[in-house]
């Protein structure tokens, strides 16, 4: 017994900092899809929103998502894990107060440091849909009051034993608690802070910003492909040899399949194949397929990916002609794909694939009952989710503000709001940018304020 708690915490530890390691990613994804002159901002939010994100899921968020309660929200162990381990490793005589994670025999602390890892990548995923425009103060007071009661809450439901658990929805790694989350959060802040200057013209039509680095974007990528098999295997939280193995060729295939489709259908639409979208669609495959890894078969999981690829390019296509300006196209990935791979698990899974009764899906028999579950998890999620993250952000905007001046968003904010540049050594003397400019431009803001204003 000794031996495999040592063995089981050593796999939840090391695949927790693989997820740790996706931080990286994402900073490198994000500021290589945004223009050189927010590059300094993006990676800076980045690289603090898993502090914020750590105190907020210790400080209260851990124990609203996994403390004993009611089946809306923990009550017990609420502040700074004060409560005692239930693992079966202490003994049979325990008194935990977190009965979700009972079944996993590693410390308290190993699990405590694997979920907050989710935690944060929930909120990191925010940071991209709002690039380029959103105040770094906001973006902190968000991704706090995210992690500490957004996120834990939707958690509790799902992972912590609460209704939509018992109602029988299954969400194995966080299609829906970690990626939809994030990208029902993005959508309510991106609704408020409207478009970047200059993205869209007086007619309607969208106007391309490219990103200013396409190597750092596809290196990012690259880690967050190599983080996700930290991400899927490890939600095991044990060393579980069939299991994980299992795991790890699900969530490979769907990726592999997602970056062919996307290409493929990039290339059709836009007569080129766009990097951008074959990178996004390698992501949208390993969105679409986290919540149901452990349950389909690896020819399950080649379908899935084939459709999250051609779902992330129609997504990108589809936002941009709403004139919701994402820079990163991160509600194509995390948001509709976090939802289609919910589904996914209603469709597709196969009773006890990896030893997990699930009962099967539509397509192998089960009826709908598994998807009926999906979809309620799916739509009270979202309903959730977005009416609160449209709250905190009306707050934000109503006091501190949320959108930088308009001359600031030209100008870049890296040097706004952090006072100083990512490639110094590239700034050239600009003029200042007259008044007929800011106040006469032909492409609007998306804001009914004045120009000369600029943003809360």
């Amino acid at each position: 017994m000794e031996t495999k708690v040592v063995l089981d915490t050593l796999w939840v530890l090391i695949t927790a900092m693989l997820v740790f390691f996706m931080n990286l990613g994402f900073a490198m994804v994000e500021s290589g899809f945004a223009r050189a002159k927010n590059a300094v901002n993006i990676l800076s939010k980045n690289f603090i929103v898993f502090a914020v994100s750590s105190l907020g899921f210790l400080f209260l968020g851990w124990g609203l998502m996994f403390g004993d309660g009611n089946p809306f929200i923990g009550l017990k162990g609420l502040f700074f894990l004060s409560g005692p381990d239930n693992s079966p490793a202490v003994g049979a005589a325990y008194r935990g107060v977190y009965s979700a994670l009972s079944w996993t025999g590693v410390p308290l602390l190993a699990k405590f440091f694997f979920q907050l890892v989710f935690a944060g990548t929930a909120a990191t995923i925010v940071s991209g849909a709002v690039a380029e425009r959103i105040k770094y103060k906001s973006f902190i007071l968000f991704s706090f009051a995210m992690s500490m009661l957004i996120y834990p809450i939707v958690g509790h439901w799902i992972w912590g034993g609460g209704w939509l658990a018992k109602l029988g929805m299954f969400d194995f790694a966080g299609s829906t608690v970690v990626h939809s989350v994030g990208g029902w959060a993005a959508l309510a802040g991106i609704l408020l802070l409207g478009p970047r200057f200059g993205k869209y013209t007086e007619d309607g039509r969208s106007v391309p910003i490219p990103g200013h680095n396409l190597s750092l974007a596809t290196l990012g990528t690259f880690v967050l492909w190599f983080g996700w098999f930290g991400f899927n295997p490890g939600s095991t939280m044990a060393a579980d040899p069939k299991a994980i193995s299992h795991i790890v060729v699900t969530t490979n295939t769907a990726a592999a399949a997602a970056i062919l489709s996307a290409t493929l259908t990039s290339w059709f639409l836009l007569g080129k194949p766009d990097l951008g979208m074959t990178l996004n669609g390698g992501l949208a495959g390993l969105v679409a397929i986290t919540a149901p890894c452990a349950f389909v078969s690896v020819a399950s999981s080649l379908i899935i990916g084939l459709i999250a690829g051609i779902l992330v390019v129609l997504a990108v296509v589809g936002f941009d002609r709403l004139q919701i300006d994402d820079p990163v196209g991160a509600l194509s990935v995390h948001l509709v794909n976090g939802i289609f791979g919910t589904l996914a698990v209603g469709l597709f899974a196969q009773d006890g694939i990896t030893g997990v009764a699930t009962g099967n899906g539509l397509f192998f028999g089960g009826g709908t009952k598994l998807l009926l579950a999906q979809l309620t998890g799916v739509l009270s999620v979202g309903a959730f989710v977005f009416l609160a993250s449209l709250l905190i952000w009306a707050v934000l905007k109503a006091t501190v503000g949320i959108r930088v001046s308009l001359q600031e968003e030209i100008e870049g904010l890296d040097i706004g709001e952090h006072g100083n540049a990512a490639y110094p050594e590239f700034l050239t003397r600009k003029p200042a940018y007259s008044l007929v400019l800011l106040n006469g431009g032909a492409a609007r803001v998306g804001s009914s304020q004045s120009l000369s204003e600029g943003r809360k």
